[in-house]
C-alpha cells in the first residue's frame, strides 16, 4: 500500500492543472475592451511569444550538450541512464510552466483593463485569476513531473529509491537550469526596456509612464511578462520541485536504518504535503476579493486572508498526514513542517512591512527625497541591508527548530534533522499556488495599466489598475523573499545530501582544510560575480534601448506631438537581442564552477563553495529584494501625491531609484535563489566525476 501513496500526489496534479484550465476559460470570458485596447494587447503577446521562442532554440542548445555529457558519464557508470533523460523533462517542464503563465496574462491585460473600468474588485478577480493560472500550472506540472517519474522508476524499471531520488534530483537541475536562463534572461529585457521607458520618457521628456509615444512602451509591456510572469514561473517551479525532491532523497538515508517501510513513506510525505497544499490553496483562491475604493491595506488584507487561510488549513491537516503515514512516534517531522510554515508566513508579513507604501519604512524612504537623488539612494541601500536581519533571524530559527523538532525520540539520527529541514522548505512552499497567484498577478494589472494610458481610457480607470500595481509589487517582493527563504532551506538540505552522495570518512570538512576554506571564499563571493555579471548586462542593453529612444524622439517629426507613431519594434528587437546575448554568461559561470573547482580542489572545496554561496547569496538576495521593492512603492506612493506628487523634483529623484532598484529587485536578487539551489544539484549530479578524479 505504501508504494501507491504516490499517486495522491499524481491525483493532486490533476486537479492543479484543471483548476488552472477553468481560471483560463474564465478569464477568456471577458471582453479585451475596444479595438484599440485588443491592438495594443496583441502587440505585447506577439513580442512575448517571440522572445521565448528565440530564447528556448539557445537553450534548446545547451540541453543538448548537457544531454551529451550526461550519457557520457552513465556511460562510464557514473550515472544512471534515468539521468540525462530527467535532465531534460525538468528543463521542459520549468520553461513550460512559464510559457502557460506568459501565455494567459498577455490574454489577460487589456480585460484586466476593461474590468477596472467597471470596478476595482472585477479588475482584482480578473487579474488574480490570471495569476492563478499560473501559479497552479507550476504546482500541477511540478507534481506531475515528479509523480510520473516515481512510478516510472519504481513500477516499471523497479529501481532501488536511493537511485530513484537520485535520478529526481537530476530533473531538479534540469528545472534550475531553464529557470536561471529565464529568469536572467527575462530580467535583463525587462528591465532593459522599463529603465530605457523611464529615464528618457518620465526623466529627460517629461511625459508620463506608459505614454504611447515613448518608443520603448510596447517593450516595456513586454519585459513584465517575460522576465515578471515566464520567468518568475519557471524560477518558482524549480524552488518547488527542489524543495520535494530533496527531502525526498534525504528521507531516504533518514529512514534507511530504522525500517523499509518507513523509508517509502519518509518518500510520500512532501508528495502529499504538496498534494494536499494544492486543494488548500484552491480554497483559498475564493477568498480573494475586495470593495470597491478599497486602500492599499485592505487590497492586503484580502489577498492576505486567501494565502493565511491556506496556510492554517495546512498546518492542521499535515499533522494527520504525518500520524497516518509514520505513526504519532515521529510527531517532530510535524514540528518541523510547522517551522517552515511559520517561517513563510513571517518571512512573508516583514517583507510587506519593509516595501510596502502603507508602512513607515518606505514612507520614510519617500521623504528622503525631499533633499535628493543622493539621499533616496542612500536611504533605498540602508533600508535594504537593514531588512536582511529579520529574515536571517527567521530561517535560522527554522533550521534549528525543524532540525532538534525533528529528531524527538531519535537524537542520535542526524539525517532526520536534515529531514526536517528538507521537509520545513516543502512545508513553505506548500502554499505555492495560491502565494504564486499573488504574485503573478502584479505584471497583469501593471499590463492593464500601461493600456488604459495608450488607449486614452478615463483617468479612474488607471487610478485602479494602479492601486493593484502597487500591491502588486508588495506582493512581488513578499513573493520574492518566500522564493529567497525556501531557497536557503532547499539549499541546506542539497548540500547534506550532497555530503551523502560521498564515501563516508574520505572527506574532511573541517575549517582547518585550506581546500573547505578555499571553496568558502570562492562561494561567498561567487553570488556577488554573479549580480555584478547581471546587473552590467542589464546597463549594456538599456543603454542601447536609451539611444534609441532618444534617437527616435529626435529623428521622427510630429512623434512628441502625437501626429507621428513610434517604432515600437525596433525596441522590442533591441530588447530581445540584446537580454539573450547577455544572458548566456552569468547563467554558465553559475553552472560550471561547481564543476571546475571539483575537479581541481576535489569534493571537500565543493562543500565549502556550497556553504559559502548558500550563506552570503540569501543574505544578497534579501537586501536586493528588499531595496528594488522599497524604491519602486516609494516611487508609486509619491505618485500618488505625496511630497509634490507626479513631476515634482521628488518624483523625478524617486524614478531614478526606482531605475536602479529594478535590476535589483528583478534580475539580480531573484536569480540568486536559484543560483545557489543549481550548485548544489549540479554538483550532486557531478558528484561521481569528482569522486573519480580524486581518486585518480
Amino acid at each position: 500500500m505504501e508504494q501507491y501513496l504516490v499517486l495522491l500526489s499524481l491525483a493532486a496534479a490533476v486537479v492543479a492543472l484543471l483548476f488552472a484550465l477553468g481560471q483560463s476559460r474564465k478569464v477568456l470570458k471577458f471582453s479585451e475592451g475596444n479595438q484599440l485596447m485588443a491592438k495594443i494587447s496583441a502587440s505585447i503577446r506577439a513580442g512575448a511569444q517571440a522572445f521565448l521562442r528565440r530564447q528556448y532554440r539557445i537553450v534548446s542548445v545547451f540541453f543538448a550538450i548537457m544531454f551529451v555529457i550526461l550519457m557520457i558519464m552513465a556511460i562510464c557508470g557514473l550515472l544512471t541512464y534515468f539521468v540525462p533523460f530527467a535532465f531534460l523533462t525538468g528543463g521542459f517542464f520549468s520553461g513550460l510552466s512559464g510559457f502557460i503563465g506568459m501565455s494567459i496574462a498577455t490574454r489577460a491585460n487589456a480585460r484586466t483593463a476593461q474590468a477596472a473600468s467597471e470596478g476595482l474588485n472585477r479588475g482584482l478577480r480578473i487579474a488574480f485569476s490570471a495569476g492563478s493560472v499560473m501559479g497552479f500550472t507550476v504546482v500541477g506540472l511540478g507534481l506531475l513531473d515528479i509523480s510520473i517519474w516515481y512510478l516510472l522508476l519504481q513500477f516499471v524499471f523497479k529501481l532501488p529509491l536511493e537511485q530513484i531520488t537520485g535520478a529526481m534530483i537530476t530533473f531538479g537541475m534540469g528545472a534550475s537550469s531553464m529557470a536561471l536562463f529565464a529568469r536572467v534572461g527575462g530580467g535583463i529585457f525587462t528591465k532593459a526596456a522599463d529603465v530605457g521607458a523611464d529615464l528618457v520618457g518620465k526623466v529627460e521628456a517629461g511625459i508620463p509612464e506608459d505614454d504611447p509615444r515613448n518608443p520603448a512602451v510596447i517593450a516595456d509591456n513586454v519585459g513584465d511578462n517575460v522576465g515578471d510572469v515566464a520567468g518568475m514561473g519557471a524560477d518558482l517551479y524549480e524552488s518547488y520541485v527542489g524543495s520535494i525532491v530533496s527531502s525526498c532523497a534525504l528521507g531516504v538515508a533518514a529512514f534507511k536504518n530504522i525500517s523499509a517501510v518507513e523509508n517509502i513513506r519518509a518518500v510520500a510525505i512532501p508528495l502529499i504535503l504538496a498534494a494536499i497544499g494544492v486543494v488548500f490553496s484552491i480554497i483559498g483562491t475564493f477568498l480573494v476579493r475586495t470593495k470597491e475604493n478599497a486602500d492599499q491595506r485592505t487590497l492586503l488584507k484580502a489577498l492576505r486572508r486567501g494565502t493565511n487561510t491556506s496556510a492554517i488549513l495546512i498546518a492542521v491537516l499535515s499533522f494527520f498526514v504525518v500520524w497516518a503515514i509514520l505513526g504519532i512516534e515521529f510527531y517532530g517531522i510535524y514540528l518541523a513542517i510547522l517551522c517552515g510554515l511559520l517561517a513563510g508566513v513571517l518571512i512573508g508579513f516583514f517583507t510587506e512591512y519593509f516595501t510596502s507604501d502603507t508602512y513607515k519604512p518606505t514612507k520614510h524612504l519617500a521623504s528622503t527625497s525631499t533633499t535628493g537623488t543622493a539621499t533616496l539612494m542612500i536611504g533605498g541601500i540602508s533600508l535594504g541591508m537593514m531588512s536582511t536581519i529579520v529574515p536571517t533571524v527567521i530561517v535560522s530559527a527554522s533550521v534549528i527548530g525543524a532540525y532538534f523538532l525533528s529528531t524527538i525520540g531519535y537524537s542520535g539520527n542526524s539525517q532526520l534533522g536534515l529531514y526536517g529541514i528538507a521537509l520545513s522548505a516543502v512545508g513553505m512552499l506548500s502554499t505555492l499556488g495560491i502565494t504564486l497567484s499573488t504574485d503573478a498577478y502584479g505584471p497583469v494589472a501593471d499590463n492593464a495599466g500601461g493600456i488604459a494610458q495608450m488607449a486614452g481610457l478615463d483617468p479612474v480607470v488607471r487610478q485602479r489598475t494602479d492601486a493593484l500595481d502597487s500591491l502588486g509589487n508588495t506582493t512581488a517582493a513578499t513573493g520574492k523573499g518566500f522564493a529567497i527563504g525556501s531557497a536557503a532551506l532547499t539549499a541546506l538540505a542539497l548540500i547534506a545530501s550532497f555530503v551523502e552522495k560521498l564515501p563516508e570518512g574520505q572527506y574532511t570538512f573541517s575549517l582547518m582544510n585550506p581546500n573547505v576554506l578555499v571553496g568558502l571564499f570562492i562561494g561567498a563571493c561567487l553570488p556577488f560575480v554573479f549580480s555584478a555579471l547581471t546587473m552590467k548586462s542589464v546597463g549594456r542593453a538599456a543603454q542601447s534601448v536609451v539611444e534609441e529612444v532618444r534617437r527616435q524622439f529626435r529623428e521622427i517629426t510630429g512623434l512628441m506631438d502625437g501626429k507621428a507613431d513610434a517604432d515600437y519594434a525596433k525596441c522590442v528587437d533591441l530588447c530581445a537581442k540584446a537580454s539573450l546575448k547577455e544572458m548566456i554568461i552569468p547563467s554558465l559561470t553559475a553552472i560550471l564552477t561547481p564543476i571546475i573547482i571539483g575537479v581541481v580542489l576535489g569534493a571537500s572545496a565543493v562543500v565549502g563553495l556550497l556553504a559559502g554561496a548558500t550563506a552570503s547569496g540569501f543574505i544578497l538576495a534579501i537586501f536586493m529584494a528588499n531595496s528594488g521593492g522599497a524604491w519602486d512603492n516609494a516611487k508609486k506612493y509619491i505618485e500618488s501625491g505625496a511630497h509634490g506628487g507626479k513631476g515634482s523634483d521628488c518624483h523625478k529623484a524617486a524614478v531614478v531609484g526606482d531605475t536602479v532598484g529594478d535590476p535589483f529587485k528583478d534580475t539580480s536578487g531573484p536569480s540568486i535563489n536559484i543560483l545557489i539551489k543549481l550548485l548544489s544539484m549540479v554538483s550532486i549530479v557531478f558528484s561521481g566525476l569528482f569522486i573519480a578524479v580524486s581518486l585518480f
